[in-house]
């Protein structure tokens, strides 16, 4: 977990907050081949009276070009937290892309303890290496 990351999107779904801040990894990219890279940290609060447990995920990944790519998937990064009202859980993921900027939303499948679920939220929010930045 990052001290203090700076947030710029979040979403707020049933008590559920979501909040997104990704990162361009000049690093990881591969620009001279068409590739660029970014992290993004994601923070979810159940600010909710009961427990949730985090299923699936579903992102939609569009890139410059306005090509989309879907990815579905169990949890996250191999787990599936369980978050009791007040908790938090904190990740990193990351993203390729052959464009320079593109952008990112889903949400995630949650379930409360009756086995009743429902969609939170992630937001949307863009990819844009600095060199690009308009």
């Amino acid at each position: 977990m990052k001290i203090g990351a700076f947030f710029a999107n979040e979403a707020i779904t049933e008590g559920v907050i979501i909040r997104v801040s990704p990162n361009f990894l000049p690093e990881q990219s591969q620009i001279d081949q068409g590739r660029w890279f970014w992290s993004y940290h994601i923070r979810i609060e159940n600010e909710s009276d009961r427990a949730i447990q985090l299923i699936s995920r579903h992102w939609k990944i569009t890139d410059g070009r306005g090509n989309v790519h879907h990815v579905d998937g169990d949890g996250v990064v191999g787990e599936q937290p369980i978050l009791k009202p007040r908790e938090a859980h904190d990740y990193v993921s990351g993203c390729p892309l052959r464009t320079p900027q593109g952008q990112m939303e889903g949400h995630y499948l949650m379930a409360h303890g009756d086995n009743q679920s429902f969609l939170a939220i992630i937001p949307r929010f863009s990819l844009i290496a600095p060199a690009t930045a308009r």
